[in-house]
Order: C-alpha cells, then structure tokens, then sequence
C-alpha cells in the first residue's frame, strides 16, 4: 500500500524550492545588515516550556500542539513557535552574560495541529527574529522596518501596519478589570471558549474569532486609555521612530496577538491584496519571557512570519523570482571517448564555479539537446570525434542558435564572460 504525506503537510518539491531558497538568502543577507545572527533550535522541546513560555491559556497550548511521551516517559513537544526555544537556548548557554543586546534570527518549521487552512499547514515554516537586553522603542521600531525592508526586497505590496500596546504587569491589571465589567452584562452571549477565558485570561476574548463574540465587543473600552506613563512614553517614541524611518501605520487597539507572554508594544502587518487579506508578520515585546523561564530579569522583542502564506501572497502578486538553480551549460557528446572527455571539462568547469552536467542516460545526441531545452540551458557544448582531434567543443547558443568553436584550453574563460 503506498503512503502519502500526512494531512496537512507538503513536499517542496524541485520546481519550488528555488523560491525558498531566494527568500531565505534574501534573508540571510538583509538580517546581516540590521547585524542579528542566526540560531537554530531543535525540532522539539520539553512540554514544560512552551506551558510557561506561550501560556497555558493559549489556544496553542490548549488546542494544538503536537505533544507525547518518549521512550523515557518525559513529555516532548514539537515547537509550535519559535520563540520559547530561543528564549531557553538564550538562558542555557548564559548568552545574557554576553554584552547586550543579543541579536538572533532563525528558519525554522514549526509544527500546530489546527484544521489546515489556506497559508498554514499542520507543518508550515517560519522567519523570526528576537533581540534580548534591549529596553528602548528603537528596537521596536528597528524590527518593523527589518520586516518591512524583507517585503520591500521581495517586491511585495499593498501591506499596513498596525501596532498597539498591550500594557504590562503593572498596568494591564486595571484594564482587565474594566474589561471584565463591560462583558459581565454579556457573560451568557460569549462562546464556550470565552466564558473560560473570561477568568483566566480576559484579554484573550478580544483575538477571539467567532463572529457573536466580536458583535459583542463593540464598544469595549481600549487598552490604551489604560496604560501606565511608562507604557504611554514607550508607545509614543515608538511612534517617533516609526515616523523617523518613513514608516506608515494604523493604531489598532484591538491587537492582542496569540500568545501570553507579550507586553507594551504589539503589532501587526497585514496583506490587504484582492485575493487574499491577513496577517503576514506579527510580534512585539516580551519583557518577562526570559525571566518567566528561568533566567534573569531580561527584557525582550521579536516577530514571526510564515514563509508559506508569504510564497503565496508573491505568487498572487506575481512576483518575478529568479531561478538561480539553473545550468550555465550542458556537454552533449557523440561516443564513449567524448564522454570521458566531457565528464574532464564538466570538473574543471565545476571547480571554476560553472554549473555544467552531460547525460548519463544513454541518450541520442537529438534527445540530449531536447533534454537540455527542458533544462532551459543557455548554452550547450558539442564534442564528438571531430571535436576531440581539433581539441575544441562547438559552443552553441541556445536562444539564438549560433555556433562557434573554443579550444579547450579556452573553454572556462569564454564561458565565464559569456555567463557573467
């Protein structure tokens, strides 16, 4: 019986990952300019960690991890984000002994057992980055337009910005209270899931998604009429960062984001193309998270962003992506000595950074120029018998079909210029 993937996973397959992999060099390069370093966590982690890093109230949590026993009977859960992780790692190896601020990013796949849906897969795959030891808006600010500047790169649009502040320890208390009396009078109208969250984490019935719940928080007070001076100044000069750098943005009060461990800013960049509308990157501070865990006092901020539903809104936006996997050249060859002769070239060729390759099939000579024309191979190189006494190969253009003979001893610097 033959076994396919597993529901809501999928294979990338040859004809894409050159598109994973131009967004992740893309990546690998632009978080290089903004100075953050990658890091990369194992697949799984102790149950106990994202319990007390994501929150025990989340619908992550609660709903949708992949969790069991291993051999040992510990309880071992596939991440279902990447930031718990980092968080451990950080406290592990005492990173927070380092100067400050330590700046890391990471690709990684991330693992939810929810319904599949249309960019977010059982299995799908996430960008983030986190700074630790940094106190100031500035950095909030700075992972906004680090964010903004990877959309820009890959030449998407039509994407707002829309950032809140949710508070901290200190503050977040009162507009809990108030919350919690404006829904007291329509405790009975909210869904099964609210009426739990109403005592354990109110906040969360404003990121709730059912459509009776949200007619019933119109109206609701806003948790910027509550934050504390602290807060407030934090929120402000963020603004003023935001603004320094060109940035345009929405104040959204109603951001809660999905995870427990946020305080002061959040915040939101959401596609609003025809075909698609939605959440594209989301994040914001931490504070406590560290400490939380089992580290020192650490301040902290960071963002996720799925790759997937990224690949789709650049597949719906038609985003022109350059296919660097492709040959510079393929060695067609007449006989068993042009063959040898060729596998010599290819390796030279391959030594000097040209990408070359013959057939290994056993090919005709007509079937292995239609097998280059699906290689879509710019240029091909003729040896044969003749080819071999003169010590040359006809060099052909494929798009133009021009032919011209190179000596041997020339081949690597011709085709070097030729695919400059």
């Amino acid at each position: 019986m033959f076994v396919r993937a597993p529901k809501g996973t999928k294979d990338i397959l040859p004809d894409q990952s050159y598109v994973w992999q131009y967004i992740e060099n893309n990546i690998h390069e632009l978080t290089r300019l903004y100075g953050y370093k990658e890091i990369r966590t194992p697949i799984f982690e102790h149950t106990e960690l994202f319990e007390r890093g994501v929150g025990d109230t989340t619908d992550i949590v609660q709903k949708e991890m992949y969790t069991f026993l291993d051999k040992g009977g510990r309880s071992i859960t596939l991440k279902p984000e990447g930031t718990a992780g980092v968080v451990r790692a950080f406290i592990e190896h005492s990173l927070y002994a380092q100067s400050q601020p330590t700046k890391l990013y990471y690709l990684t796949p991330v693992f939810r057992y929810e319904a599949p849906q249309s960019g977010r897969l059982r299995q799908h795959h996430q960008f983030g980055v986190e700074v630790f030891g940094a106190k100031k808006a500035s950095i909030d600010a700075e992972i906004i337009g680090l964010a903004m500047a990877l959309f820009d790169r890959l030449g998407i649009n039509d994407l707002a910005i829309n950032i809140s502040s949710i508070g901290c320890p200190e503050c977040r208390p009162d507009y809990q209270k108030a919350l919690k009396k404006y829904l007291a009078d329509r405790y009975n109208k909210l869904c099964t899931t609210c009426k739990e969250r109403y005592e354990r984490n109110p906040l969360r019935i404003l990121d709730c998604k059912e459509e009776s719940c949200q007619k019933l928080l119109k109206g609701v007070p806003v948790i910027l009429d509550y934050l504390c001076e602290e807060c407030n100044n934090h929120f402000e000069v963020l603004r003023q960062y935001l603004a320094i750098m060109g940035l345009d943005y929405k104040v959204n009060p109603m951001i809660v984001r999905g995870l427990d461990y946020y305080t002061k800013t959040v915040f939101e960049i959401i596609a609003e193309g025809d075909n698609f509308k939605g959440t594209v990157c989301g994040g914001g501070r931490y504070d406590g998270l560290v400490e939380e865990c089992g580290g020192p006092a650490t301040s902290g901020v960071g963002f996720g962003m799925g790759l997937d539903r990224l690949i789709m809104i650049m597949e719906e936006q038609k985003v022109d992506i350059p296919d660097n996997t492709k040959l510079d050249v393929y060695f067609a060859t007449i006989g068993e000595e042009a063959k040898l002769k060729a596998m010599e070239l290819i390796t030279l060729l391959r030594n000097n950074h040209i990408a070359a390759d013959m057939d290994h099939v056993g090919r005709s000579l007509k079937s292995q120029f239609k097998y280059s024309d699906k290689l879509d191979v710019p240029w091909v190189c003729i040896i044969g018998d003749n080819e071999l006494k003169e010590n040359i190969v006809k060099l052909r253009d494929m798009v133009t079909g021009e032919e011209i003979d190179v000596s041997l001893d020339n081949l690597v610097t011709v085709l070097a210029k030729k695919i400059d």
